[in-house]
């Protein structure tokens, strides 16, 4: 999830770089950076379902964890997860292909979604996928939450790592939410738009940066400090970078041989 993250902050990023350089480029770039951008965004929600149902086996099912949860298997994961997250949006690309002409993908257009895929057909077919999607991840969280706690009341000798797994699911929630912001986004923004017209660009950077940048941010921090071998070489490394700032002003003030 994280490689995903990364992919969609670099597309992302760029996206709004070329926005505010260029304004307008080609219909057939932007196609490739929305594409891109909407496959690594729809991603993430799948993702989290799916290591929540690795946490649940692994409470449920420790023995047979490793033979359940294998790498083979894990990579055949990763291909689904993909193949469900592309194959409603590429549809989009195929529909205008279909019903644009060929000079339309040669113009020049402000990137945006409904700027390139215009077909009012494909804003419903989203909008239902959409729902669907976060629908199932989210019965799917609150299924393994709720087993995951009831299996930490009744196995004294797991109720550590179930609670470690209860917390993951905890977090797998909050991530949730925050995807759930790039759903509302566009109905805040234009809501935004209209009480300070003078401020779209404003508007349109801060929407970018909690909406898209902020929960991809905090991905990496939080699941880094849970790591208890992470946490320990953050902490000496804070420590030693603590001692060296304080050895560096001792040794100048330290007077040189005569």
């Amino acid at each position: 999830m994280v490689i995903n993250d990364a992919v969609q902050l670099t597309v992302t990023v760029t996206l709004f770089v070329l926005s505010y350089v260029l304004y307008k480029i080609k219909v057939s770039v932007c196609c490739i950076f929305i594409l891109l951008a909407v496959f690594t965004t729809r991603n993430t929600p799948v993702s989290l379902a799916s290591m929540a149902l690795e946490r649940y086996i692994a409470i449920h099912e420790p023995l047979r964890h490793s033979q359940i949860c294998t790498v083979r298997r894990t990579y055949a994961v990763i291909g689904l997860i993909w193949l469900i997250s592309v194959t409603p949006d590429i549809t989009d690309l195929f529909v205008t292909l279909a019903t644009e002409s060929l000079s339309f993908f040669h113009q020049s257009v402000f990137c945006l979604r409904h700027n390139v895929f215009k077909d009012p057909v494909l804003a419903t077919k989203r909008l239902v996928f959409d729902v669907m999607y976060f629908s199932c991840v989210f019965l799917t969280l609150l299924f393994t939450y709720l087993r995951i706690l009831f299996a930490a009341r009744a196995l004294a000798t797991e109720r550590t790592s179930a609670q470690r797994a209860r917390n993951t699911i905890l977090l797998h929630g909050a991530q949730l939410a925050m995807c759930m912001l790039s759903y509302i986004s566009p109905s805040v923004e234009l809501v935004l738009q209209l009480i300070f017209p003078g401020r779209i660009l404003e508007i349109r950077y801060a929407n970018y940066l909690i909406v898209y940048m902020l929960p991809r941010f905090l991905s990496p921090i939080v699941y880094g400090l849970r790591d208890r071998k992470f946490r320990r070489y953050l902490v000496m490394h804070l420590q030693s970078s603590r001692c060296r700032v304080k050895l560096a002003p001792a040794s100048q003030e330290q007077p040189g041989p005569k």
